[in-house]
C-alpha cells in the first residue's frame, strides 16, 4: 500500500485538502470541534504521516520546533514541554528542547545553534525584560513567540507573546487571602528580574492596595545571592524563606503568596519544620496548579494557568505561515483555585513554633544548589 495522501483524509473526513492543511499547521482558530474530531479520526484511521521533507521544500521551513524554557526542574516548564510537544506530534512536528536557566548569553548560543540546524520557529520561555540579545536572528527571519512574556516596549516587531494575564494573577492570590481577614501578608520569591514575575508582584501589591494595606509595610522575600531566580532550587527557596521568617523577632505573616508552586510547596515545608501548621497557622498560596499542588497535605490553593490551550497557541503561532498579524500578544486570564492551604488567620496570630526540629542557622549553603550562569 502506497503513502496515505492529504487528498485521502479529506476525502476520509468530507473535507476539503486546505481544511486539513489547516489543522496539520496549527491553524484550527475558526474550525469547528467537529471538524477537527473528524479530521483527526481519518488520520488515525489512515495511518496519515505528512511528509516533512515535501513541506520543507513548499514553506521553506522545517518542521523542527525549539523549545527554550528556565529549567524542567520545575514541573511546570515540564508540564509545558509535554503540552507543547503532544501539540506538535498531532500535527508531524518535533519539539528540541533547551534548558536557559534565565542567561540571555545561554539562550543565544542555543537559539544559533537552532538557527543553524534549520529550526525557523522558537518558543522561548524565559521572559527576560529584554530581547536584544536574539534581536539579529530574529532580523534573520526566525519565528520567535514569547510564552508568559507580554510584548515589551523595543521588541522586534514580528515577536508574538502568548501569557496569562500575571498582574491578574497576583491580585487573585492577594484578594483571596486579604478577602480571608489577612492583613499581614508577605510574597516570597527568587529575583522579580523577569517580566512574568514582576506582574505577579504587581498584582499582589495591587489587591493590598485596594483594602488600603500598604504594601512597602509588607516583607518581600527575594532569595539569596546563591539562589537568583530559584527556577531550579524553588522549592528550597520556599523553605528557607519560611525559616527566615519565622525565626526573627518581628511578627511573622499570617499569608503568603509564592512566586510558583514549587516555592509555595517548599514554604510549607519551612512551616512544618518548625512545627506549623499550613492553613490553620499560616495560609499558603501557589501559583502554575502543578500536579503536585492536588497532592500535597494539605492541598495547595494557587493560581491555574491554562497550559494545554497556551501550548496549543504558542505552537499554532509558532508554525503561522504570516496570515495572522505579527507583534501581537494573546493575553489569558488565570483562574484562582482555592485548596486547604488557605483559611482565615489564627486568632491572636502565628502561634509560637511548637518544634525547632531545623533552625534558619542551620540550612547551610551547602544545603541549597545554586546554578552557574543565571542572571545576577
Amino acid at each position: 500500500m502506497g503513502r496515505v495522501t492529504i487528498q485521502q483524509v479529506a476525502k476520509a473526513a468530507n473535507v476539503s485538502p486546505s481544511t486539513v492543511s489547516n489543522l496539520l499547521n496549527g491553524r484550527t482558530e475558526r474550525m469547528v470541534p467537529a471538524t477537527r474530531e473528524r479530521i483527526e479520526a481519518a488520520i488515525a484511521e489512515l495511518g496519515y504521516r505528512p511528509n516533512r521533507a515535501a513541506r520543507q521544500l513548499r514553506t521553506g521551513r522545517t518542521q523542527t520546533v525549539g523549545l527554550i524554557v528556565p529549567s524542567v526542574g520545575n514541573p511546570f516548564w515540564g508540564a509545558f514541554a509535554r503540552e507543547l510537544e503532544v501539540a506538535a506530534l498531532a500535527v508531524g512536528c518535533s519539539v528540541l528542547l533547551c534548558n536557559s536557566e534565565r542567561d540571555p548569553e545561554r539562550e543565544r548560543r542555543y537559539v544559533e545553534e537552532l538557527w543553524e540546524d534549520g529550526v525557523r520557529g522558537i518558543v522561548l520561555c524565559s521572559s527576560l525584560p529584554t530581547l536584544d540579545h536574539l534581536a539579529d536572528v530574529v532580523a534573520r527571519g526566525l519565528r520567535l513567540v514569547t510564552f508568559d512574556r507580554p510584548a515589551q516596549p523595543g521588541d522586534p516587531d514580528s515577536v508574538v507573546s502568548v501569557s496569562i494575564d500575571n498582574h491578574v494573577g497576583g491580585f487573585l492570590a492577594g484578594s483571596h487571602l486579604t478577602s480571608l481577614g489577612h492583613e499581614r501578608l508577605t510574597f516570597v520569591s527568587g529575583s522579580l528580574a523577569s517580566v512574568n514575575r514582576t506582574g505577579r508582584f504587581r498584582g499582589f501589591c495591587t489587591a493590598l492596595e485596594a483594602v488600603d494595606l500598604d504594601p512597602t509595610a509588607m516583607p518581600l522575600w527575594t532569595g539569596f545571592e546563591d539562589t537568583p531566580f530559584g527556577d531550579v532550587e524553588a522549592a528550597e527557596v520556599g523553605r528557607r524563606a519560611a525559616h527566615a521568617l519565622f525565626s526573627g523577632t518581628e511578627e511573622p505573616p499570617t499569608g503568603v503568596v509564592a512566586i510558583n508552586d514549587m516555592t509555595a510547596l517548599g514554604f510549607c515545608r519551612g512551616l512544618r519544620d518548625q512545627g506549623l501548621r499550613v492553613g490553620s497557622d499560616v495560609s499558603v498560596v501557589g501559583f502554575d496548579d502543578i500536579i503536585l499542588a492536588d497532592l500535597y497535605d494539605p492541598p495547595l490553593t494557587t493560581i491555574r494557568q491554562p497550559i494545554a490551550r497556551m501550548a496549543a497557541l504558542a505552537l499554532g503561532e509558532v508554525l503561522d505561515d504570516g496570515d495572522r498579524e505579527p507583534g501581537r500578544s494573546v493575553l489569558l486570564r488565570p483562574e484562582l483555585v482555592v485548596r486547604e492551604s488557605s483559611a482565615p488567620p489564627p486568632v491572636g496570630g502565628v502561634p509560637e513554633r511548637r518544634t525547632a526540629e531545623v533552625r534558619a542557622s542551620d540550612l547551610r549553603a551547602s544545603d541549597v544548589s545554586t546554578t552557574d550562569g543565571a542572571v545576577r
